[in-house]
């Protein structure tokens, strides 16, 4: 027979003067969590700027060292994505709307997909990541995306 065991916890009450919650900013709070971040991840606002990257996650993304990335456009900031034909083009910019961090931002809804990185050199590999984003809100509007990688 399983055995079940249950506990309850106090209910955590904000400080006195505590902002509210519609005010709390999403944002600063998932930059810091995401540049302390062992996982590879990274975070853009709603015009594709790069806020936060852990170390990791620009290893993976082959952009070099975080701070090259903060403040830069996720795609012009070194990240080179290819399509998944044999002759690895780059993705052109209608493509380059239906990647998994932009796509949670316009539409507003989790994203997953495969994204095909090019090397950092013609000899070095092409990497291949599974891209999971989340749009992340401010007052009910969507601000940026937050996306975790995985090498596939």
């Amino acid at each position: 027979m399983a055995h079940v065991e249950l506990s309850l916890s106090e209910v955590r009450v904000p400080a006195v003067g505590a902002p509210p919650e519609q005010e709390y900013d999403n944002v600063t709070s998932w930059s810091m969590t995401v540049s302390r971040a062992a996982e590879p991840c990274v975070l853009i606002a709603a015009d594709t700027r790069v806020v936060a990257v852990s170390a990791s996650g620009s290893q993976l993304l082959f952009v070099g060292g975080c701070q090259d990335m903060i403040g830069q456009p996720l795609l012009d900031g070194g990240l080179r994505l290819l399509d998944f034909t044999a002759n690895r083009g780059e993705l052109s910019e209608p493509e380059l709307d239906k990647i998994p961090p932009l796509l949670a931002i316009t539409s507003g809804r989790l994203a997953r997909g495969l994204l095909r990185i090019k090397g950092v050199s013609a000899r070095a590999p092409d990497a291949t990541v599974d891209a999971i984003s989340t749009p992340v809100h401010r007052a009910g509007v969507v601000v940026g995306s937050l996306t975790f990688f995985s090498e596939v």
